[in-house]
């Protein structure tokens, strides 16, 4: 296959056509510059395309080799087919017109025989990303290092029982963040795949725990070192591909970052499908991410109900999406996060322009959202009901509990001598979710 042929069948860039519009390659909700709390819709979104799975990922499973036969993915000369996957990433950004682009080291460019060679080869695809985006409009949201496929990874990076993997892991590191620092990234992810364990049989999980501590304190201190200004990130996965990993949750994330003292630098990326593993809500964990400080991004796809591992779907259920940028919009929006399509079409949608189809049916998928989760504020649809179920806590006697100038002997007198008898109130659950279907 050629691959200087042009990949995609149009070279019009998707443009915003209205709720009426039946082109396939149009979007009916996301425009872009329309105006919601304030702020541009594609401000509030901040869209991300992800190198690997849109790029890479060749569309086999466990039992199935691959069915998408990219022809950047054929040949002899490793770099000239990253070259030339480079072209056509930069060619499906233009076409989605997104503001931002993910990537793994590995993704962008091939491993060398050594890490000094894949270092270079990794600089060499940086200089062709510098000088692609000098004269585009997409920016960098965040990079990082792929410490999970390769074999010397097996049993983790950081948490590998030989030092020697650790200090490997920190040079693939330290050449990422500082790629993802020259192109202007605005975060750097740490995905800790493997760093976990298959059995505890063979595991010293204390060990393992302070040197995930340390490996995250030394990029931190990298970070500063070489002026990078954005958050580091933590994608909290529960399992797969070990059966249990230390980045398990949102809540487990804030015990380790709290533990290590890394919450000044350090937030959270947060993933539908993996929270689904974890036995969590989309919503559950943007929602204690947020009470917590630790919400930072999110990597925007869906998992399927029936199958128990990470299928990385792009994100089409609307009303899952609405209570998901309801929360994120109660929180004030993004900073320096934003949404990366951490999703793979389907391996039976093998025409190139099903990746357009799909960033297009899942960008719009987020707007409506988003303009629905604006309208329940608005109104206050969920917002006043809750104020309302927690007010006592927000009178006198409520604040001076939180604050600390009620005893506990002074609480019981009160109860006692008071003669309190408080009666429960409904929840109003099933009122609460008819309100969101007004909306949806």
């Amino acid at each position: 296959m050629n691959v200087q042929a042009p990949f995609f069948q149009t070279g019009a860039t998707v443009a915003y056509g209205g709720p009426e519009s039946r082109s396939p390659l149009s979007f009916r909700w996301y425009d872009k510059d329309r105006i919601v709390r304030g702020k541009r819709m594609e401000d509030h979104l901040r869209f991300a395309v992800c190198y690997w799975h849109s790029l890479c990922w060749p569309g086999g499973d466990p039992f199935g080799g691959e069915t998408f036969l990219r022809p950047w993915q054929h040949g002899d000369d490793a770099m000239a087919m990253a070259r030339a996957k480079a072209d056509v990433a930069f060619e499906l950004f233009r076409l989605l017109d997104v503001p931002f682009f993910t990537f793994h080291d590995v993704d962008a460019a091939p491993e060398g025989a050594t890490l000094k060679e894949s270092v270079a080869n990794l600089n060499a695809i940086a200089d062709l990303f510098e000088q692609k985006m000098a004269s585009a409009k997409v920016r960098l949201l965040w990079g990082t290092a792929n410490l999970f496929s390769h074999r010397r990874y097996m049993a983790g990076a950081a948490t590998n029982p030989d030092p020697d993997v650790f200090t490997y892991a920190a040079g693939q590191v330290r050449a990422a963040l500082e790629v993802t620092h020259r192109l202007g990234g605005q975060n750097y992810v740490l995905w800790g795949g493997r760093e976990g364990y298959e059995t505890l049989l063979n595991t010293d999980m204390k060990r393992e725990l302070d040197q995930l501590g340390r490996f995250v304190s030394l990029v931190v201190e990298h970070k500063h070192k070489i002026g990078f200004k954005g958050p580091l990130l933590i994608e909290p996965k529960p399992k797969e591909p070990t059966k249990h990993q230390y980045d398990f949750d949102v809540a487990t994330c804030y015990g380790f970052l709290r533990r290590y003292d890394l919450l000044d630098d350090v937030k959270l990326n947060i993933e539908q499908n993996h929270a689904i593993l974890a036995g969590h809500s989309f919503q559950h964990e943007i929602m204690l991410a947020q009470a917590l400080g630790v919400f930072g991004s999110l990597d925007i796809n869906r998992g399927d109900d029936l199958l128990g591992w990470d299928t990385d779907q792009f994100a089409m259920n609307v009303p899952e999406l609405v209570l998901a940028f309801h929360e994120i919009l109660k929180g004030g929006g993004f900073t320096t996060g934003g949404l990366n399509f951490d999703a793979k079409i389907r391996r039976q949608s093998i025409d190139p322009d099903d990746l357009l189809h799909a960033h297009v049916g899942s960008m719009d998928a987020c707007a409506r959202a988003l303009i629905a989760a604006d309208e329940m504020l608005e109104a206050g649809a969920l917002t006043a009901p809750l104020a309302q179920r927690y007010a006592g806590w927000d009178g006198e006697e409520g604040r001076a509990i939180l604050a600390g100038r009620r005893s506990l002997a002074a609480l019981a007198d009160r109860a006692v001598e008071g003669g309190l008898d408080p009666q429960p109130r409904s929840g109003r659950q099933e009122y609460l979710e008819s309100v969101v279907n007004r909306y949806v």
